[in-house]
């Protein structure tokens, strides 16, 4: 079945351009001109990502990332802004986007960073209903990790984790016990240029300790590692 990508943009010509450059790829597109329309669209629709302008009308394209997170609606979501908007990255990611892109850009370039999205949570569409084997499960203390089924458990309750989060999540858990840089994690999770901005790390940081760690001020999962970076550890619950 073709993924549906959703498209938000005011400029008609835009919006024609990455229709038909993303059907082309084999895409389901669906198209909407403002950001009220969008919000909807990405309700109803249920996307699997969600290419949203910044610069809207009715709703702009922070305020659509941020009600979508608000309500749960964890899909990915590509953020595009003119290279003259005021656009702090990291607000955006800080909101929920997962990516962003600057224009101008070419319809390559847009379709390349989708299916490097896409990719990433493809297993997700993957599960046939058979029972995991043990091997596909990271247990953590209370945390409960399929990175095949794209589905992560904390405390038994299931995490509502965006693409980037769950990403970072399997890294961190992969390489516990090893203290990793903001420049490696930068580089593994985002895997191409972010212009060194390590700030962007620390966002999604602070996002899952919120979701895993019981005091956030005294962490006991993701150690921050003064100088350095990070570590994840497995925390001994009854100490």
């Amino acid at each position: 079945m073709s993924k549906k990508i959703l498209v938000v943009d005011d400029e008609q010509s835009i919006v024609t351009l990455l229709q038909y450059n993303l059907e082309q790829s084999g895409y389901k597109v669906i198209t909407a001109m403002n950001g009220e329309d969008g919000f909807q669209l990405a309700l109803e629709e249920k996307p699997d990502l969600v290419v949203l302008d910044l610069m809207l009308p009715k709703l702009d394209g922070m305020e659509v990332c941020k009600q979508l997170r608000q309500k749960k609606v964890m899909t990915a979501i590509l953020m595009l802004t003119a290279k003259d908007d005021e656009f702090d990255k990291v607000l955006g990611l800080e909101l929920g986007a997962d990516d962003y892109m600057t224009k101008p850009f070419s319809p390559r370039e847009v379709v390349a960073r989708i299916k490097a999205i896409l990719r990433r949570t493809q297993s997700s569409n993957q599960t046939d209903g058979t029972q995991e084997h043990d091997d596909d499960v990271m247990t953590i203390a209370d945390l409960k990790i399929l990175p095949d089924h794209y589905e992560a458990y904390f405390q038994e309750e299931q995490l509502e984790l965006t693409p980037k989060e769950f990403e970072l999540l399997v890294y961190l858990a992969k390489h516990k016990g090893r203290v990793l840089t903001r420049d490696q994690l930068l580089s593994a999770v985002w895997n191409y240029d972010f212009a060194g901005d390590t700030r962007i790390v620390d966002v999604h940081i602070s996002h899952l300790r919120e979701k895993i760690e019981r005091n956030t001020k005294k962490p006991i999962y993701i150690k921050t590692i003064r100088g350095l970076g990070y570590k994840f550890e497995e925390p001994k619950l009854n100490a």
